[in-house]
């Protein structure tokens, strides 16, 4: 059995009893339940130190305490597989519907039926038989350096093939899920043929060979490596609020547009999660759940991690806000989950690598 270790986050008066968050690994079998049960046992591939106000927050308000296993998306899905009827774990959060469709293919979740999650959160930000939820989002959309780029010269995903950016295009390799799921809506608007063709386009375009994650393009890009780079929204608008000058010296270099604006609208990711079809506490995996879609937990997402909020009237962090407001793609972040896989097979048949 793993030793367990654990972060503590204390949530009342010194002198009350305080609900507790607790942050652990455990081995495979042993038990997560503690406090009468008043527990919900948390696999996360969720990274952002901003989490723990909601946990904290949650167990404030419910007395329910969070176990949290941190840890990549693929081998937490593979984990909790392999525990089986004997997984501890009640709820799996991740961020991208490509990764949630993988544990909806691994058969990980149950369906949940809940008034409030259905009211409270956009349809095409579920999935469609209540298998998992978007709790908060992200757009993937152009950046562009301001010395070089007009926002007038740009206008879709589907024009970065233009010849004009030869040499320009900043953006991560082809095994991100995130570049796989903006590829799958594509592929959901275009069709399969016109897709590669985009994509081969596209790849003519890089400015180098896709290298690094988001921040690692947006960096290139105020480096003058290339003048446009695909990035999700809240990587930039964390480097801006970095204390420190030369994060933001490199984000006042940088703009936003966001693309297909007068179409379908700019792709939006979200970070979600669903209840695992083993849970030994499902009730109280249920209230977290629900818990996630409120004001409280809505505004921690805004404010903390700089991702949009999916429930009206939370409002957006000021950063985020300055890029202005968009049109959204609609289309369900099931079906570019789910295209995924297609849509990786098409990047390296066009040369995506």
């Amino acid at each position: 059995m793993s030793k367990m270790t654990r972060r503590t986050f204390l949530g009342a008066s010194a002198g009350a009893a305080a609900a507790t968050v607790t942050i652990g690994t455990w081995g495979l079998g042993a038990s997560a339940q503690t406090g009468g049960n008043r527990v919900v046992n948390l696999y996360s591939a969720r990274h952002y130190d901003a989490d723990s106000e909601i946990y904290q927050a949650f167990a404030d308000a419910t007395g329910i305490q969070v176990n949290l296993i941190e840890g990549e998306a693929d081998p937490l899905i593979e984990r909790i597989r392999s525990e089986g009827a004997n997984s501890p774990a009640d709820v799996l959060v991740t961020v991208d519907a490509g990764r949630l469709w993988r544990a909806e293919q691994a058969g990980l979740f149950q369906p949940v039926k809940s008034a409030l999650l259905t009211k409270a959160i956009p349809k095409n930000l579920c999935h469609p038989d209540g298998l998992w939820f978007g709790f908060s989002k992200r757009a993937r959309v152009i950046m562009y350096d301001k010395t070089k780029v007009k926002p007038a010269d740009l206008s879709t995903y589907e024009d970065l093939t233009n010849p004009k950016w030869r040499g320009q295009i900043l953006v991560r390799p082809s095994n991100n899920v995130y570049n796989q799921s903006l590829v799958g809506s594509i592929l959901a608007a275009n069709g399969e043929s016109k897709t590669e063709a985009w994509v081969r386009g596209l790849v003519a375009n890089f400015a180098r060979p896709a290298q690094g994650n988001d921040v690692g393009q947006i960096q290139a890009c105020a480096a003058g490596v290339g003048s446009l780079a695909i990035c999700n929204t809240y990587y930039l608008a964390r480097i801006a609020a970095s204390d420190k000058p030369a994060d933001r010296a490199v984000a006042e270099k940088i703009g936003v547009f966001f693309p297909n604006q007068k179409g379908r609208g700019t792709h939006v990711n979200i970070s979600g999660g669903g209840l695992v079809k083993t849970s030994p506490n499902k009730e109280n995996a249920i209230k977290f759940l629900e818990f996630l879609a409120s004001s409280r937990a809505q505004e921690i997402f805004a404010k903390s991690n700089h991702e949009y909020p999916v429930v009206a009237g939370v409002a957006v962090d000021p950063i985020l806000a300055s890029y202005g407001k968009f049109k959204e793609d609609s289309l369900n972040a099931a079906v570019f989950g789910r295209n995924g896989a297609t849509a990786l097979q098409i990047m390296d048949r066009a040369g995506w690598k």
